[in-house]
């Protein structure tokens, strides 16, 4: 057995470098390990040597991932070509579509530990329609706003939790609160920035949706993305441009949805378990038993429907047994689903939408769904002038509405409302509930994961048997597993 590193991603100004002192090798690209690997199925040779010949040949290398992948359709050859991106300057709402992309990576900047400062986006399409002095205004006396209640929060803060206040490495965690507060006073326009790792298969993907995004925002960050990559693997990221599809789909469904007479109903629930996999806890059972025997899935599922109540529980308590706080449940629990609607607050979403396995299908953000107000606003005598801020908001989002309808959300703060439909299975559901269901996470989406995690045990309480957040874990499982 040889186990070999076959590469690593570097810092891009450290391949520069490499290239300035290398004037033989002007080809460092990613395209080589693709080339090389896309052989594997077809060359007796060892990889290691087919690495090899591809660092020598480049064009040729560039030639044969053309034809594999292009013209065969082995697109998966695509995948070992890897891309690390600097973005920088880009809005909050932008941020939304680029992390729609479930197979890569992003690390973003928090609001949680960064004060922002006049820190945002004024679309081309609002400069168009001759409201860019109303937009700004707008975004400016929220910033204004952001920084009282952030003064009047971070006292409140710590006056409310003085065993913490005591100790100085405390104190970052505790500003952390009050500016996670503070926060759902600014917009959606706010800039941010993030590093993204993203293979070349997604890449182009991604070039090619955000190439038909309704933000001009989106539509510059394609051209820019491109730009930054073309040269770097251009036997691998070919098809960039919007297709038919990618353009025209969206808006069409759009119209044809607003001709079915709708209703957008106020006040609705903020966490709606609206569907689960029948008999769930009987299914994930026979999965255990499928993945642990010999038998049919459905002799399995057969047996699964006559076990009693102590016999099923006990196959779920050892499946439980030996987990840990952070050890991932068995996959056998994919097998069963829930499907839950969602009204979040934007602040709330923003953390959502990391949990990339889950489904997760957003509306635009609607004004008539309110907004979410930190109970802190409200403790501090805030309430008042935090709704005056978002009336006047939204009167200026409908203004943006009448001329640049895509662009009016870039000036909704991060308490206001969508509606989401969010489906997964009960692995990921404990993934959720570990990260979010702990005291340490941020309360709004601690209040959507426990309401969740509640619903779901209604429908299945065998399989959410041990969902907890990692601070809840423990308590948990000394209740299930009793120890002498």
């Amino acid at each position: 057995m040889k186990v070999l590193l076959a590469g690593l991603n570097v810092d891009y100004d450290l391949i520069k470098e490499l290239k300035s002192k290398a004037s033989h090798q002007s080809d460092i690209t990613p395209e080589t390990i693709s080339a090389a690997y896309a052989r594997i199925s077809r060359s007796p040779k060892p990889v290691d040597e087919l690495r090899r010949d591809a660092l020598k040949e480049v064009e040729k290398a560039r030639r044969s991932n053309r034809n594999i992948v292009f013209e065969m359709g082995h697109s998966s050859i695509a995948e070992h070509a890897v891309f690390n991106i600097d973005v920088l300057g880009v809005s909050r709402l932008l941020v939304e579509e680029i992390e729609k992309f479930r197979l890569c990576s992003y690390t973003e900047k928090s609001q949680r530990y960064v004060l922002f400062d006049k820190d945002y986006v004024i679309p081309d399409e609002i400069s168009e329609a001759g409201l860019a002095d109303v937009y700004t205004e707008t975004l400016e006396m929220q910033n204004d706003f952001y920084h009282r209640l952030y003064s009047v929060l971070r006292p409140y803060v710590f006056a409310g939790n003085p065993e913490l206040a005591g100790e100085a490495a405390n104190k970052a965690m505790l500003e952390g609160w009050a500016k996670e507060d503070a926060r759902y006073a600014i917009s959606l326009a706010t800039q941010t920035q993030l590093g993204m790792t993203l293979n070349a298969r997604n890449l182009e993907l991604m070039l090619r949706r955000l190439a038909a995004s309704p933000l001009a925002e989106g539509r510059l960050f394609a051209g820019r993305l491109y730009a930054a990559t073309k040269d770097i693997a251009p036997s691998l990221i070919r098809y960039t441009k919007a297709t038919d599809y990618d353009c025209l789909t969206r808006d069409n469904l759009r119209q044809l949805t607003g001709r079915f007479g709708l209703e957008n109903k106020r006040g609705a629930v903020a966490v709606k378990l609206l569907w689960s996999t029948p008999d769930a806890d009987c299914r994930a059972a026979a999965a255990l038993m499928f993945a642990s025997g010999r038998a049919s899935y459905e002799s399995c599922l057969a047996r699964a429907g006559k076990l009693t109540a102590a016999e099923a529980k006990a196959l779920f308590k050892e499946s439980f047994r030996y987990m840990q706080p952070h050890d991932a449940a068995m996959r056998e629990l994919e097998s069963v689903d829930l499907l839950f609607e969602l009204v979040v607050s934007a602040s709330c979403f923003a953390q959502l939408k990391r949990h990339r396995m889950a489904t997760v299908i957003s509306q635009d953000y609607d004004p008539a769904l309110g907004v979410t107000v930190p109970a802190s606003v409200r403790a501090t005598g805030m309430h008042r002038d935090f709704m005056t801020l978002v009336r006047k908001t939204e009167r200026v989002f409908s203004l943006i509405a009448q001329k640049a309808p895509g662009a009016a959300a870039y000036v909704l703060t991060n308490a206001h409302r969508r509606r989401v439909l969010m489906k997964l299975n009960v692995r990921e559901l404990y993934h959720v509930a570990r990260l979010r269901a702990d005291h340490f996470a941020q309360w709004d989406i601690r209040n959507i994961a426990n309401a969740m995690l509640r619903q779901g045990r209604k429908a299945m309480p065998l399989s959410l048997l041990l969902a907890a957040g990692k601070d809840g874990f423990a308590a948990l499982n000394k209740k299930i597993f009793p120890r002498a």
